[in-house]
């Protein structure tokens, strides 16, 4: 199971307070917070910016512990649902980005990795919980890919049954043998060699 938690132990820091709208366009804060990582005193950051985490810049870790990630796969990994994201307090906050798929449809929402799992833990009380449910998922999904099989394979049988019984079988040609003279009839007959059709006939 690919789902692991990276901050079971990280305290709640304030996940968000704004409504759940895109950050971009968030004002820098003023007023003075402490780094959890360094214990250092600072006034802007990323971090605190865009999703009120106490972390100052020198301390953030882009690419493990403070990553951010999409909200597919928030839901998808984590198995929250919309209203998790946007509805349970204090609604997670995230940034707006363009979507590199030429086909979506709207900006692309990055929220912040440990602000989901944290998310996650208060919606299923614990990690295990978590795996369980989606262990059960899992089988189920293989249980309707399976029915969904078997009735493709059941389909395709009758179709190639009801193929074989439409089919005509090919004209049969007589292979007739030696003809036979028939002395008290004065008739001359052949024989199908395969079929045993015989055909009498006189000679002028």
């Amino acid at each position: 199971m690919s789902t692991s938690f990276k901050s079971l132990t990280i305290p709640n820091q304030g996940t968000s307070t704004t409504s759940n709208t895109s950050t971009t366009a968030a004002k820098p804060s003023t007023s003075v917070s402490t780094c959890t990582e360094c214990k250092k005193k600072f006034i802007e950051s990323f971090l605190k910016t865009n999703f009120d985490y106490n972390v100052c810049n020198a301390c953030r870790d882009p690419k493990d512990k403070h990553s951010l990630i999409t909200r597919t796969e928030a839901k998808n990994e984590y198995l929250l649902k919309d209203c998790d994201l946007d509805k349970r307090e204090p609604p997670l906050r995230f940034i707006a980005k363009k979507n590199p798929n030429p086909l979506a449809r709207g900006d692309m929402r990055l929220y912040l990795h440990i602000q989901v799992e944290e998310r996650a833990l208060e919606v299923w009380e614990s990690e295990e919980a978590l795996i369980a449910e989606k262990e059960k998922r899992s089988g189920k999904r293989k249980d309707r890919q399976k029915k969904d099989y078997d009735k493709k394979m059941k389909t395709l049988r009758m179709e190639v049954r009801s193929s074989l019984y439409k089919r005509k079988p090919s004209a049969h040609i007589h292979e007739y043998g030696e003809e036979k003279y028939i002395e008290s009839e004065d008739m001359y007959e052949k024989t199908c060699k395969t079929c045993d059709h015989v055909v009498s006939y006189e000679k002028m």
